[in-house]
Formats: C-alpha cells, structure tokens, sequence
C-alpha cells in the first residue's frame, strides 16, 4: 500500500456529535484504575455522582473519530500503525456530562524515506455542542512502519520534552487492573488487540496490550494527584510519546520532574523496570 500525499492530507471527516452521561465519564475513570483505593477521597469525585468530575485526559475519547486509518482510502496498512505521541490541551475543565462536537483533520504527513516510516499528525477540537465553546484541543501523531518514500513532507518532527538527568522530585505509582483492558474499551476504543488473545498474539504479544490512551490516562491521574491535588482547574495540558505496551495488571510508576513551567514526566513499569511513556510534560499547577 502507498500513501498519496495530497489526498491523505485533505482527507475530508465527518463532525461528530457525541453526547456523554456521568456513567460514561465514571466508567472512563475506572477504565484508567480510579477508585483502587476506596478511601482516597480526591479520586472518589470521579467516580461517584454526589460530587462528580470529569477527568481531563477523558478529552480523549469524546468525539473520537474511530480508526480512520483501517480505511482504504488512506493508503494506509493498519495493521503497521502505531500511536507515537498524544498531546491535550484543555481550554477549560471538561463538564462530567454533556453533549460535544469536533472535527478531525489531518496536519501533516512527515515522510522519513524509502524503507523508513510516515509520521501522520492529526487533530481535533472539542467543543461544546450548544455553546461552540471549545473545551480540548488533542494531537496524535501515529507512525506507518514502512510508509516512506511517498513524497511527502521531509520537515523533522518536534523536538520531544526532554526528560531531567537528575532524581524526580515526585513519584506515583498506581496499579492497573488484570481486566483494565477490558473495562476501557467500553469508552469506544474496541480494538480486538486489547480483547482477544489470538489477536494479540498474532500482534506478537504473549496476551492482551493496555490501549496506550489508557496508560495516558493513568498518567494523568498520577499527575493530577500529585500535582493538583486532584484540582481538575490546575491541569492545562499533558502530552508524551509512546515507548512500550502495559499488559492489565501491571504498575505504572509516574516519576514527575519540576521545571520552570509545568513538569516533565516519565513512566515506568515497575515489574519489568520497563519506560512506557517517555518525553512527558504537563501544564499543572
């Protein structure tokens, strides 16, 4: 398969129009493994409808486009993608329910050369549906292993948040549920990868993988918890690359370096001693 470079990049999308429930944003929250401590009183606002809150990183799977790349009209193997990097940008703190729209649109399809990847950026605002207030901007950046040579842009890449040579001044560590993959899912990502382990072990992978926007997520609740003291209004922004897959019900450690603005951070499996999340940086505070 062959990317056509002007007709990736002004692929026409549809908007989608997504009405969400304080279900949906307390079944996202368990999905990412809030509420393992049930007596963490902070993260009990985003799981129980008394005082319900939303999430910030639960931007990513309002107005989900779908997996666009499977399409034919791509040019593109999906089964060669990989998700590489994830940045959200929250313009206000997300509402616990309503009804959102965006529209995707490809940015920009870097091409690494003959025998090398494609770097496919893409993004979409989310906004309030009755209001037009925009709520989130994300971007992704997925690779197309063995795309290049295409013809299309040779730009580099952005430079990636680099990670501090010194100790982390924080550190969180939660741990993943054996069924995390199967609960997130259910907040629309439904890829046979994370379910079926034939599929996964046709991927090359001994079980199911953890959806990377899940790790995300369970980055984000470490940085909210140690950072914000679980202020939703204290979280702006968190993007980072993906480095290696979770499986369900291993422990994610978030080791959190403070800079001038915002944070750096990185995630490690604690098991395997393994980064998952690498060149991380987050607007908290």
């Amino acid at each position: 398969m062959a990317i056509d470079y002007q007709q990736l990049k002004n692929r026409r999308f549809e908007e989608v129009v997504h009405t969400y429930t304080a279900r949906d944003t307390m079944l996202y929250a368990l999905g990412v493994g809030v509420g393992h401590d049930p007596l963490d009183q902070g993260a009990l606002d985003f799981v129980y409808e008394a005082r319900l809150k939303a999430l910030p990183t639960l931007a990513g799977v309002l107005a989900y486009p779908g997996f666009w790349l499977k399409e034919p009209d791509t040019g593109v193997d999906w089964t060669q993608v990989l998700h590489a990097d994830q940045d959200i940008v929250l313009h206000r703190p997300l509402p616990p329910e309503g009804t959102v729209k965006a529209t995707t649109r490809v940015d920009e399809i870097i091409d690494k050369g003959p025998g090398k990847g494609a770097f496919i950026y893409s993004s979409r605002t989310v906004t309030d549906a009755a209001s037009g207030e925009p709520l989130a901007t994300l971007t992704q950046n997925t690779m197309a292993r063995g795309h290049g040579g295409f013809g299309g842009s040779t730009a580099q890449p952005p430079q990636p948040q680099a990670i501090p040579e010194r100790a982390a001044e924080l550190s969180c560590e939660l741990p993943t549920l054996p069924q995390a993959a199967l609960i997130y899912r259910l907040s629309g990502d439904y890829n046979p990868l994370h379910a079926d382990p034939a599929v996964a072990r046709q991927g090359g992978f001994e079980r199911p993988i953890l959806h990377g926007m899940c790790t995300f997520g369970v980055a984000g609740h470490a940085l909210l918890k140690s950072c914000c003291d679980y202020d939703v209004g204290r979280f702006h922004r968190i993007k980072a690359r993906f480095s290696a897959p979770v499986y369900p019900g291993e422990t994610i450690r978030t080791d959190i370096w403070r800079l001038d603005r915002g944070v750096a951070f990185q995630c490690r499996v604690v098991e395997r001693d393994l980064v998952v999340i690498d060149n991380g940086f987050a607007d908290v505070g």
